[in-house]
């Protein structure tokens, strides 16, 4: 408090005093307390200043509080309370008025300072001073209820100036009036907000000010965030603080509004701002910083604030068109991306998924106008930042793509488009480059594009808009890699492809100079020669790893010839001095050079500049002797070899064996002419090449290979003079982990292993297969540091082949084909796995057997037995011979004896029984079928003793966990078939490769026949088992057809060329399979009661579904298995009582359920019929089965008929006679004398006419599908050529017979018929490829077709629009298209002209019918509209027009086409 008199203004302390003297005097005299305190009081009020007694009561009452302690019951409120109650009693107001409008002078006056200053945000020291009096004063008045906190708030708002920002965060902290409350109390809320937000900017930049108060600056900001955030995104839940608080939630929402667009106006104008504004920015966006509102921020309600700063960054100021996206978009990268954003971008990620960020920003990009500038930015922070963003962003690409070839929407195309470019823009190491991904979107049948016409259209149409905007590296993607295009619709592309190299013109950029590794995530233009010496060293680079031309520059060669020839070969070809051993260049060099890349002239001409070169610099003293500087390294490696063999046979020298390795490193590098950089630069994934059919190394990687592989094998043999392996040391392991570190010398290595172990391994004397076995032990040991090996091979492999790790390489290159091979095998295993088993000794059972080459041992268990009599019988532990090393060391060892010594082994036999080295059944037979008779070491009769014990005691018997059968017959002869398939698939070396030149190599397609001769014998055996077995169940398929549809299943039924191939010759192999036994296996005879019938359900269903479509001519099966099933129905008949009504019955149930026999029959029954009857009367004697006869009588009549003036009869059902007379007329009437043919049939046999026209329809397709005599790929073994002319004059000659005698022909061609009919069991009897080709077959016989059929047939049109459209669908779909080869069924390699020519003429010939058809032919054709405007809008007008009343057509000319 302060008093007023002459003196002025007292001390602060005065009242203090004064008080505390009145309380000493008080304790003196306790009776004159009140007397004194109300003239105190009097004195007090009339000198009085309330502003300034509430700066000083905090004072008072810490003094007050020091004086000791007053009585009880006296003085119980402050005094500041008694001066105000007195002050509001003589002026008449209430008490918390006069308080709250006390309080706001006093905030004015604190702030009055700071407005003066002009500093609108903070306090200095002295005014916090006052305000923390102020303050306490407040607080202590609000604790007595005399003091109004909606009035403080109303006048705070009246005062002058609005209030210091400090001011109200010191009321805010101290929870004197709460923020809401203060911003609620406001009646101009855009005054407000634009208060809020001046001074939040003017806090921000004070913040970053180092020389202002940066800590109190931050706590204000945050404490001010998170009370925005409380009350500006409230949760629904908040429903009581909603309504008691209506303008601050708005409020506080504006202000962050506001602040955000301040910071993006900002970013905006970067490079125009000011440094202290842009440091303010940064100082705001610590705001998002979720760790700052733990606990004080609901988690809802701040996920919500994140959700809207992002859509609001997304779509602020959205000015920006694609275009200038299109153009602006590589300026938007994240590393040009201003950090302000960015920073922004990683901040608000932190709250999020990554799954959330890309879901959520789809939303906004289908919901929104977008700053395209923002969100292309934001996606190149969220690749860079987010580790699974990649894949989330295929993801989003691929959820456009779908919508936008869905609906044809433009805004999702060009947004995948951006987005994909944008993250391309990051690196490889990032994302996938774009034209990856457009290769990988667009360049095959499968892509977005390939579902139509229209969706091609699409997208052509958006590629053709983008142009005038594109930059050159995105043109040059599209023509490079252009999108997959089925060949009708090549227009589209070539159009496109024209406009963009026109654009590419404009810009004075050559498509012929683009870099076959060109980067085209940079737009920095490379000139043509840099690109070319770049490109020069990618492709060494891919050399060197794969061993093979990279792919691109062989395209190149063809399909860029300009650039290979005048840029990439002169690079690659550059003068210079060669090195003696070729290095990665002269292999590439010499590669081209014999795949005639590149033209023996300029090689020569390069080879002789590079030779005056070298003389040139000799002669300069420029470089050294080179025989001198290559033969000091190769001498200093012998010499350092030479040394380690003088410490592996002494023992007490091993500690220095590991020294010695790394100093042969060394000079093995210095020999190899390369230094440990590139050795580790080489890429760990990359293959090694071995060309096994060819395996050829440059002569001075074969000194080096030779020289350390006769290393090891003399140290090995020198230190097993004195030691076992397995006291020899580490010297082996080491040596060859050392080899092998030097993975450049790795495809010599292996190469020259190919050579010895393959090709000369009989030939090797017993040192060098005891030392090679060795070094393969170590090899597989050291398999993790081996890469994969890929075998050179004379037929193509695919790309994605799984390449062989180094023990099956090994594993493969021990061949068992000859009694040679065998010999070998046996040396080689048994050498290396008693090597590793001494080696190894010391190690647990577990341990032992990962050292061990399981190949090896398999391999052991079969040559064993087969070679060793007494391999073949349980051993006694008496017999057991311990095998010790200094025997297999022996020169003259007896590797026959060795082996009988390891197979009696208990220790071996152990090993035998895991899982992991036992030899299956079916292992054993694909090693027995590549066994060659001729040349085997085993006779005849100890080979079928072999099997025998093989199948029957070994095999048969096991069991299955053991590789064996269980005992199961059925079971072993499905391995048995199986094997035998997979061996006949297979290559030979399985992915080694043909290597039909090698004077080693004997192996062929053909199996080991004694094998074939197994599966009968255990088949006969088997049907045998069976017949005698009473509880046979009816109609149970047979094991072989279970088999091979299991066998068929896992090919797949696909419409790919090599599927198909592969499926035709698995069907090939099993037919040959089923030729090889005996024919009654094709029937089943079934008890039913005391009767024996004869079942062949399990043969109808292979021929129905799988025979039948490879069969001769599309409706025959081929000669020999049609002969298997008769003479096996014949045979099996016997079973029977009654063997003819058995036949009858077959026969008769082949009407029905597997016509196609009956077909084959009428196409081979001149062969057939000597080799039935024949057997017929051999086994039976009884007269020929009526079906039999009457299938005779069929070829009779057709050919008594055909010979001679006597009339046809149908001796059966129609279209067996037709299938008889159709093939008799096909072998004995010329083509002139068809026509007599049809003259004396008459009109007397409507469905043999229809019928027989039905087979010449087959016969026409079967000149579209193999044209020039080309046969079919059949089971057939001659096929009679069937001229295309004639074979279609006679299809119109039967057409042109049948309107004469006015039959109706179209029921072959109707859906309806389909099914149901006289005539649906033709469709059964021909292959599923003709029938779908059977409208190509209709719309060749249009030079028969008249006006007259349209109107004597109400159908003929529905039946020409039907087979129209089934016609345009076998076209786009690609499948056996016409004119198209057997061999390329696809639309890929169908010929163009070809292939519409039938379609042209179809479609000529409808559009010219339709105007003619009277109103009823339109009638059966609605049912096709739908179909035919998805595949020919135009027909579908056309049809609609024409099918309108007629007094409809009187107001057009013509049809609405399009």
């Amino acid at each position: 408090m302060a008093l007023r008199g002459a003196g002025g203004r007292r001390g602060s302390g005065a009242l203090a005093e004064l008080l505390a003297g009145r309380a000493k005097r008080r304790r003196c005299a306790p009776e004159r307390g009140p007397g004194l305190r109300d003239a105190a009081v009097r004195l007090l009020s009339c000198h009085q200043n309330l502003s300034d007694l509430f700066l000083e009561v905090e004072n008072s009452n810490k003094s007050t509080e020091q004086s000791s302690t007053e009585p009880p019951g006296v003085v119980s409120e402050p005094f500041v309370v008694s001066a105000l109650q007195e002050q509001a009693s003589r002026l008449g107001v209430p008490l918390g008025i006069l308080s709250a409008k006390t309080a706001v002078a006093n905030v004015e006056q604190i702030s009055q300072a700071s407005l003066e200053s002009g500093q609108t945000v903070l306090l200095n020291g002295e005014q916090r001073k006052k305000l923390s009096s102020l303050l306490e004063t407040i607080k202590d008045l609000s604790m007595c209820s005399a003091f109004c906190r909606s009035l403080f708030c109303q006048e705070m708002w009246k005062m002058q100036s609005p209030p210091v920002l400090e001011v109200v965060w010191h009321l805010h902290r101290g929870n004197t009036v709460n923020l809401g409350e203060l911003l609620e109390s406001n009646s101009d809320t855009p005054a407000v907000v634009e208060w809020l937000c001046s001074s939040l900017c003017l806090l921000c930049e004070l913040a970053e000010d180092s020389s202002q108060e940066t800590e109190l600056c931050r706590h204000m900001l945050s404490d001010f965030v998170i009370t925005f955030l409380q009350n500006g995104f409230q949760q629904t839940a908040d429903q009581g603080k909603k309504l008691e608080l209506k303008k601050s939630p708005q409020i506080c929402f504006a202000v962050l509004q506001r602040m955000l667009t301040w910071v993006l106006d900002a970013i905006a104008k970067e490079k125009q701002e000011d440094t202290t504004k842009l440091q303010g920015v940064k100082c705001w966006l610590n705001i998002f910083n979720v760790t700052m509102y733990r606990s004080t921020v609901c988690p809802d309600a701040l996920h919500q604030f994140f959700i809207h700063t992002l859509t609001e960054v997304l779509t602020y100021n959205p000015l920006l068109k694609v275009s200038d996206a299109i153009h602006m978009q590589r300026e938007w990268s994240f590393a040009r991306t201003t950090p302000l954003l960015t920073t922004l971008y990683r901040k608000l990620f932190v709250a999020f998924s990554a799954e959330e960020l890309l879901s959520h920003l789809q939303q906004v990009l289908e919901t929104h106008e977008v700053n395209w500038q923002h969100v292309l930015s934001c996606v190149s922070t969220l690749v860079i930042c987010q580790v699974k963003a990649e894949q989330l962003v295929k993801d989003l690409l691929s959820r456009l793509l779908t919508k936008a070839f869905e609906n044809y929407d433009m805004e999702n195309i060009i947004t995948a488009f951006l987005i994909v470019r944008q993250a391309a823009l990051e690196g490889p190491a990032v994302f996938m480059p774009y034209a990856e991904w457009f290769k990988a979107s667009f360049g095959n049948s499968s892509g977005y594009h390939g579902n139509s016409k229209k969706a091609l259209v699409f997208l052509f149409e958006f590629l053709s808009e983008l142009v005038p905007f594109e930059a050159p590296q995105y043109l040059k993607v599209h023509i490079m890699h252009p999108p997959f295009v089925p060949a009708k619709y090549r227009s589209f592309l070539s159009e496109y492809i024209a406009l963009a190299k026109t654009r590419l013109a404009d810009l004075k950029v050559s498509i012929e100079d683009m870099g076959l590794y060109e980067d085209l995530s940079t737009k920095e233009i490379v000139q043509p020669q840099c690109q070319a010496l770049q490109d020069v060293e990618k492709a060494i680079q891919i050399f060197e790893n794969t061993g093979k031309i990279p792919t691109s520059v062989m395209e190149a060669s063809i399909f860029r010839r300009p650039y290979y020839i005048s840029r990439f070969i002169p690079a690659l070809l550059k003068p210079r001095v060669l090195p003696e051993i070729p290095d990665s260049c002269m292999a590439l060099i010499d590669s081209l050079k014999r795949a005639n890349k590149i033209p023996p002239n300029v090689y020569s001409r390069y080879i002789q500049d590079c030779q005056a070169m070298k003389k040139k610099l000799v002669q300069d003293g420029s470089i050294e002797m080179e025989t001198d500087h290559l033969k000091e390294p190769l001498e200093q490696l012998k010499a350092e070899l030479a040394e380690l063999r003088t410490l592996v046979t002494d023992q007490s020298k091993y500690s220095a064996v590991r020294a010695q390795i790394a100093v042969i490193s060394e000079r093995l590098s210095a020999v190899l002419g390369c230094g440990e950089d590139e050795n580790q630069a080489a890429s760990l994934n990359s293959r090694v090449q071995v060309n096994v059919p060819d395996p050829r190394i440059e002569a001075p990687y074969q000194n080096v290979v030779d020289l350390l592989l006769t290393s090891f094998c003399q140290n090995l043999i020198a230190a097993s003079y004195f030691n076992p392996p397995d006291r020899q040391g580490h010297c082996p392991s080491l040596f060859v982990k050392m080899i092998c570190g030097h993975r450049d010398l790795l495809p010599a290595l292996l190469t020259r292993l190919c050579q010895l172990i393959y090709y000369q391994g009989p030939s090797l004397n017993e040192a060098h297969v005891l030392g090679l076995a060795a070094f393969v032990v170590h090899l597989w040991e050291c398999k993790s540091f081996v890469p994969e090996v890929d075998v050179g091979s004379l037929a193509p492999q695919p790309a994605s082949a799984r390449g062989l790790s180094v023990t099956e390489f090994c594993d493969r290159l021990l061949a068992c084909r000859t009694g040679e091979s065998l010999a070998f095998c046996l040396r080689f295993c048994t050498a290396a796995v008693s090597y590793c088993l001494c080696k190894f000794s010391s190690l647990p059972h577990g341990d032992l057997c990962s050292f061990l080459p399981p190949g090896l041992l398999k391999k052991l268990q079969y040559v064993v037995p087969r070679l060793n009599l007494e391999a073949r019988g349980p051993g006694r532990e008496e017999e057991e011979v311990e095998l010790s090393w200094r025997f297999l060391s022996c020169p003259s060892v007896s590797y026959t004896k060795a082996s009988l010594c390891l197979w009696k082994q208990t220790h071996f036999q152990e090993l035998l029984k895991e899982k992991v080295f036992q030899l299956s059944f079916r292992e054993w037979l694909l090693f027995e079928l590549e066994i060659q008779p001729e040349t085997d070491v085993l006779s005849a009769s100890e080979r079928q003793d072999f099997h025998y014990w093989a199948l029957y005691e070994w095999y048969l018997p096991a069991s299955s966990a053991s590789g064996g059968c269980d005992g199961d017959l059925e079971e072993a002869c499905g391995i048995l078939i199986d094997a035998f398939l997979d061996f006949c698939q297979r290559s030979e070396l399985d992915s080694c490769g043909p290597l039909k030149k090698s004077a080693f190599s004997t192996h062929s397609s053909t199996a080991n026949p004694d094998i074939l001769s197994k599966l009968q014998e255990m088949v006969l055996e088997l049907e045998d088992r069976k017949a005698v077995s009473a509880g046979r169940l009816q109609g149970r398929e047979h094991f072989l057809f279970r088999v091979f549809q299991a066998r068929l299943a896992g090919i797949g039924n696909g419409s790919a060329v090599d599927q198909q191939l592969r499926r035709q010759q698995e069907l090939l192999l099993q037919k040959r399979i089923l030729l090889g036994l005996p024919p009654p296996i094709l029937i089943t005879t079934c008890r039913r009661g005391k009767r024996v019938t004869l079942d062949c359900e399990g043969f109808f269903h292979f021929v129905n579904s799988e025979l039948r479509n490879v069969c001769s001519r599309g409706c025959a099966l081929s000669y020999d298995i049609a002969a298997h099933f008769f003479r096996g129905l014949l045979s099996a008949s016997l079973d029977c009582e009654e063997s003819t009504q058995g036949v009858n019955d077959v026969l008769a149930a082949c009407r029905t359920k597997c016509p196609l026999l009956l077909c084959s029959a009428g196409r081979w029954w001149p062969r057939l019929e000597p080799v039935l009857c024949c057997q017929w009367t051999r086994l039976s004697g009884a007269r020929f089965p009526q079906e039999m006869q009457r299938l005779k009588e069929c070829r009779c009549s057709a050919t008594s008929f055909l010979s001679s003036e006597a009339a046809f009869s149908l001796p059966d059902a129609p279209w067996i006679s037709a299938a008889f007379l159709h093939f008799a007329i096909q072998q004995q009437v010329a083509h002139e004398g068809r026509s007599e043919v049809l003259r004396r049939l008459g009109s007397s046999a409507e469905q043999l006419l229809v019928s027989l026209l039905f087979f010449s329809l087959l016969d026409v397709i079967s000149t579209r599908l193999a044209p020039q005599g080309k046969a079919l790929l059949s089971f057939s073994l001659t096929q009679e050529e069937v001229d295309a002319r004639e074979a279609l004059e006679w299809c119109l000659e039967i057409l042109r017979h049948l309107e004469e005698q006015g039959m109706s022909w179209l029921v072959l061609f109707q859906a309806v018929d389909r099914g149901h009919g006289p005539y649906h069991v033709l469709r059964r009897a021909a292959s599923d490829q003709y029938i779908r080709l059977l409208p190509l077959a209709f719309f060749s016989l249009i030079p028969s077709f008249h006006q007259e059929l349209f109107v004597r047939e109400p159908s003929f049109l529905a039946v020409v629009v039907d087979s129209y459209i089934q016609l345009l669908r076998l076209f786009v779909d690609g499948g056996n298209a016409p004119g198209s080869d057997q061999e390329a069924q696809s639309v890929h390699a169908a010929n163009p002209v070809d292939s519409l020519e039938p379609i042209t003429k179809a479609r000529r010939f409808l559009l010219h019918s339709i105007p003619r058809c009277p109103r009823k032919s339109f009638t059966n054709v609605h049912q096709f509209l739908d179909l035919c405007e998805e595949f020919d809008p135009e027909m579908t007008a056309a049809l609609l027009h024409y099918s309108k009343p007629a007094a409809d057509l009187e107001y057009h000319d013509g049809p609405d086409l399009f």
